[in-house]
């Protein structure tokens, strides 16, 4: 705990900042999985059904939702993907704006803490090679808590941006499938 408490204010709030940031991800990364997991195997077992020779989507698919009782064309289906996307890629930008900006907020952090330490050893003429280490290593924290968040928040941004990828193609693979069927049965 005093570790805590002789930290420079500004690094003790770029790794508050920090912490929040850390839980906001997790949570997200969470609840953004597990809904593109589910996503992702009701749109398999729709595209698995038209494959074996399934006439229609199953009724939790995304593309049946949107036809509903449509006339099936291209430009419904590239209406239908563009909005799957939006759906899918929910906070993303978020966790790209933490994995970007964690690494900044610990630097300056430690940046500040440095600037305190260095005056500290200015106007203490007897100060020792102690108190220089001290600073700097209590200065060092901040960027390590920066650049941890990152590092996480930048693994998570990458395996939900794929797992919206799944799903985005998953609607195109059935959106294609049901455009050659209708324009097989129309010739």
């Amino acid at each position: 705990m005093d570790f805590i408490f002789n930290m420079h204010p500004v690094s003790l709030l770029a790794i508050v900042v920090l912490t929040i940031y850390f839980l906001a991800i997790n949570w997200v990364f969470l609840y953004r999985f597990l809904f593109l997991n589910d996503f992702i195997g009701k749109e398999q077992a729709s595209l698995d059904g038209l494959l074996l020779g399934s006439q229609t989507v199953t009724t939790f698919s995304y593309l049946s939702q949107i036809i509903n009782n449509r006339t099936l064309n291209k430009e419904l289906l590239s209406l239908a993907q563009t909005a799957s996307t939006k759906d899918v890629t929910k906070f993303l930008s978020f966790i790209s704006m933490v994995a970007s900006t964690a690494p900044f907020i610990g630097l300056f952090g430690t940046v500040v803490s440095l600037l305190g330490t260095f005056t500290a050893m200015a106007t203490n003429s007897t100060g020792t090679i102690g108190i220089v280490t001290a600073g700097v290593s209590d200065a060092l924290v901040a960027t390590a808590v920066g650049i941890f968040v990152a590092i996480f928040a930048y693994s998570y941004h990458q395996i939900l941006k794929r797992k919206a990828y799944e799903v985005v193609e998953l609607i195109r693979m059935q959106g294609d499938t049901l455009l050659s069927r209708e324009q097989n049965s129309a010739s």
